[in-house]
């Protein structure tokens, strides 16, 4: 189990089979940073191609299709003060006939973002909200590793592999599962938000470059289909898709299959619990394909 310290000279704006930047293995660690939305790193430079740029890939030996990734995010930290976001809702998301009333352009509005003091706080005082701050809870927006059938999708998108999944629940602490699905898995990590609300509604979290510090471990002839994640409290599995009702049946569909392989459960036993004890969160409802949570609380699981 080694720690690796990299730093990143080349980055890519789609998911697929590219060159490995590292090898690494089972148990190990990687210490590493990435640019935010639009290829701009901790010191603002203009590194990379706008539209999440990735940091990667990062190829896992041993790993072989049927087998399961596990990522665990051990430490995720901006690192500069600068944010950014956009300044208008999606029209996607209001009554069609609110659209008008959405400013013109969608404009960026800038944060101040302290780890210090744990919150981001609006610059802009152009707005009735004057300098209104917010609590930080640092996340990847877009990350997975590289889909099937020799693709490159772009990090505007996700699907089985991940990509841009906006889920405001990835952060320090959570394991994600993701199904691997070329040798090496060929693992990317990118698209840092200090903070951001359920849906991405506005397009964008408070983008800034990150710290980040993750390990992985290889599950030897674990078969999953769609992206799984567990912190202390929850299980969580992810559908992505459009419309919206076909990443919730993605989304269910993985969590019935984990209760019934892992967790011992008949279809009816599983029917049962998560009828009355199922929890649901957006993940993204702005992007080409849109991202559903589907949770159940780990205590929920005990017969105990």
């Amino acid at each position: 189990m080694a720690i690796h310290h990299f730093t990143p000279t080349i980055y890519y704006t789609a998911m697929g089979t590219y060159p490995p930047v590292l090898e690494i293995a089972d148990g190990d660690t990687v210490i590493t940073t990435t640019v935010d939305a639009r290829g701009q790193d901790s010191f603002h430079r203009q590194v990379a191609e706008r539209g999440n740029p990735q940091t990667g890939p990062f190829l896992i030996s041993r790993a072989e299709p049927g087998d399961t990734l596990a990522v665990h995010f051990d430490r995720l930290r901006p690192n500069r003060r600068q944010g950014w976001t956009a300044a208008s809702l999606a029209p996607n998301v209001v009554d069609p006939d609110f659209v008008p009333r959405l400013p013109s352009e969608r404009g960026l509005v800038e944060w101040d973002v302290d780890v210090e003091k744990w919150q981001a706080t609006l610059v802009s005082s152009e707005t009735a909200l004057g300098q209104y701050a917010v609590e930080l809870s640092p996340m990847l927006g877009c990350f997975g590793v590289a889909p099937p059938r020799g693709q490159a999708i772009s990090t505007a998108t996700s699907s089985t592999h991940g990509g841009n999944m906006d889920y405001r629940g990835f952060v320090e602490g959570v394991t994600v599962y993701f199904p691997v699905h070329v040798p090496g898995a060929l693992l990317f990590v990118g698209d840092g938000h200090a903070v951001q609300g359920d849906g991405e509604i506005v397009g964008t979290g408070i983008e800034i470059s990150f710290d980040v510090q993750f390990t992985v471990h290889l599950l030897k002839g674990k078969k999953i289909t769609w992206p799984r994640a567990e912190n202390s409290d929850y299980l969580m599995t992810v559908g992505n898709a459009r419309p919206l009702d076909q990443a919730l049946q993605h989304a269910t569909t993985e969590l019935m299959h984990w209760l019934m392989e892992d967790y011992g459960l008949d279809t009816r036993a599983a029917s049962i619990l998560l009828g009355q004890c199922v929890r649901y969160e957006v993940g993204n409802v702005f992007d080409p394909a849109y991202t559903m949570i589907c949770k159940i609380e780990k205590k929920r699981l005990s017969r105990g």
